[in-house]
């Protein structure tokens, strides 16, 4: 089979792209060894968060953040997206010193979305809260979204236009020839001039066929869902010194994650939950909201994610390869990002530029001692 762009990886980066091309009028085929959003796109915390970005992320997450808000326009549907805020808590003094210099970075850097706010403004926004904390750090545009909602629009939207999903296709053997890539699978081979690499925790070994490898690590965030409550709390609540990420969803459930992995057979695909550090996030919910003492966990999970050494993507060109392209690696929180990820190398490979700052993500920065 022959297209214009084969995208190896199904989860929200290979739609967005997939659909950004498409959007331009390019033939693209997407190619998931399982089925699309199995492993990280449909199984995170959903978070649609500008807040506390690493530096080289904030301009990327800004602009995806208008994409968000905006997101029905693009995939024809919302969603399920809520933007009532992240905050970051400061329990003491040494906490809120700690978030008043992260806000006073960000103004330095010329954005104004992270904002200080004292204790009188955190309570009546929070009013659950236990006492005494000293105040937080708002972000007052972000929110969350339910991912498999997300991953469902962005696909059958890239679909609508001609992009074609094969699912349980595994990638075997890749190869360059006549200036066209040759992808092998137990389906059959599929050829094109351009090449992705959107394969999330999976990505390394397509890389290292390129001839640059990288540091990739997989790992698999636990989260882990309440039973259904009485609606007490908007914002998405993290701590400015614990592990958290806490909100409670449209139907009432709790949704709790704090970046603590399972153990996990990569090989086998397989998590096993880390029940000590499962107590962990419980205890530090319980630290915060005291008045869930009784609230029953009802489930828990794992997905599998791609973590580099520094917590930054690759989203760049291949620094081997003619008309190959690389986006993975997001680290957890690549959710937000996807629509903008999407745009940038749709942009890369039809103009061979994008306006936006993604030297930071070259994958060039891991072959600096090679």
């Amino acid at each position: 089979m022959k297209t214009d762009t084969l995208i190896i990886g199904g989860g929200l980066m290979g739609c967005s792209t997939a659909l950004q091309l498409a959007k331009r009028g390019a033939r693209c085929v997407i190619l998931d060894k399982d089925s699309p959003g199995r492993h990280a796109s449909g199984v995170n915390a959903g978070g649609l968060r500008r807040l506390n970005r690493h530096p080289a992320e904030i301009p990327l997450s800004v602009a995806s953040a208008e994409m968000w808000h905006d997101i029905e326009s693009l995939v024809d549907n919302d969603c399920d997206t809520r933007f009532p805020g992240q905050i970051r808590v400061a329990e003491n003094r040494e906490d809120m010193q700690k978030l008043q210099e992260r806000a006073a970075m960000v103004r330095d850097l010329g954005y104004a979305h992270e904002e200080i706010i004292e204790r009188e403004a955190l309570y009546q926004l929070v009013p659950a809260l236990t006492p005494d904390c000293e105040g937080a750090l708002i972000c007052r545009d972000d929110g969350y979204g339910r991912p498999f909602h997300a991953l469902n629009a962005f696909r059958r939207k890239a679909c609508s236009l001609g992009v074609e999903c094969h699912s349980a296709t595994r990638v075997d053997q890749i190869d360059r020839a006549r200036k066209e890539w040759r992808v092998i699978t137990p389906k059959g081979e599929y050829r094109a001039p351009v090449l992705v690499n959107c394969a999330g925790a999976w990505a390394g070994p397509i890389a290292a066929t390129l001839g640059e490898p990288v540091p990739l690590k997989a790992g698999a965030p636990m989260l882990m869902i309440s039973e259904r409550l009485p609606r007490f709390i908007e914002p998405v609540i993290g701590a400015a010194s614990r592990k958290l990420s806490f909100k409670q969803m449209q139907n009432g459930t709790l949704l709790i994650g704090g970046a603590h992995m399972a153990e996990l057979d990569f090989k086998q695909q397989l998590t096993e939950m880390n029940w000590a550090k499962l107590a962990v996030s419980a205890r530090t919910v319980l630290a915060l909201f005291p008045q869930l003492k009784d609230a029953r966990i009802v489930r828990t999970w794992a997905g599998i994610e791609a973590f580099m050494p520094d917590h930054l993507p690759v989203i760049s060109r291949s620094s081997t390869s003619a008309h190959a392209y690389h986006a993975f690696g997001f680290s957890a929180h690549g959710f937000q990002m996807s629509p903008v990820v999407g745009k940038i190398l749709s942009q890369l490979i039809l103009d061979d530029q994008t306006n936006l700052p993604i030297e930071p993500f070259d994958i060039r920065r891991f072959q600096k001692d090679r």
